[in-house]
Parts: structure tokens; C-alpha cells; sequence
């Protein structure tokens, strides 16, 4: 493929598109938790809570968006915190984090896709 294409070899490949999430949120050596979300957690739209930032929300909500393309057990309560992107508050991004808690403690999970062997 270098003699089709100009092209560097950059050693062995340690990070992926630019996919650092846990990392890029200072939270590489957190503790994760079991379980992404409590199962009786009701957000409101109506919170009172303090507004957090917004790009940075956003940002996170993002990242784990993303991620939903190869983990299966987050798509629900990604979508459950997207509902809030519009006005962020405290209490959204306490669950966000708690789902950010999960991931690091489930990295190793994910789809894979191996060969089928012929059989002979």
C-alpha cells in the first residue's frame, strides 16, 4: 500500500480516532461502578439544580454517543441523558459521570467479529 499511497508508519496503534473519553475528563484511574444508571432515576426538565457548562456536556454526551456503535448496553441510558443537552444541569451531568464510572469499568466489552473457519 506505500507505493500507491504517500504514508508514515506511526508504530503500534494507541488510540483510536481520537477516542480518549475517560482520559480526555481527567478519569483514567476512577472507580468504575456495576450499573450505568440507578433503575428508579427520574431527571426532570424542571430541575433546579445549578447549570453546568454546556459544551462541555454536550462534549461527554457526545463521546458516549459515539460508543453506543459498539456497546449494546448503553444506548438507553445515553439516550436518556441526550434528552437534557439543551439546558444542562448538575444532576445530569452526576448521572453522566456515573455512566462515564461504568464504561471504565467495562472497557474490555464490546463487539468483536471473528472468521468463521472453514470447515474442511
Amino acid at each position: 500500500m506505500a507505493d500507491a499511497f504517500r504514508m508514515s508508519d506511526l508504530g503500534l496503534l494507541r488510540y483510536y480516532l481520537g477516542i480518549g473519553i475517560l482520559e480526555r475528563r481527567g478519569m483514567a484511574g476512577c472507580n468504575p461502578c456495576q450499573v450505568p444508571m440507578a433503575t428508579c432515576l427520574k431527571l426532570s426538565k424542571r430541575s433546579t439544580e445549578p447549570l453546568v457548562d454546556a459544551t462541555a456536556y454536550r462534549s461527554i454526551v457526545g463521546s458516549l454517543r459515539y460508543l453506543v456503535n459498539t456497546r449494546p448496553n448503553l444506548p438507553f441510558v445515553v439516550g436518556y441523558v441526550s434528552r437534557f443537552l439543551e439546558e444542562p444541569r448538575k444532576d445530569y451531568l452526576a448521572v453522566v459521570k456515573q455512566i462515564l464510572y461504568y464504561v471504565a469499568g467495562t472497557k474490555s466489552w464490546g463487539l468483536r467479529y471473528k472468521r468463521k473457519e472453514e470447515q474442511v
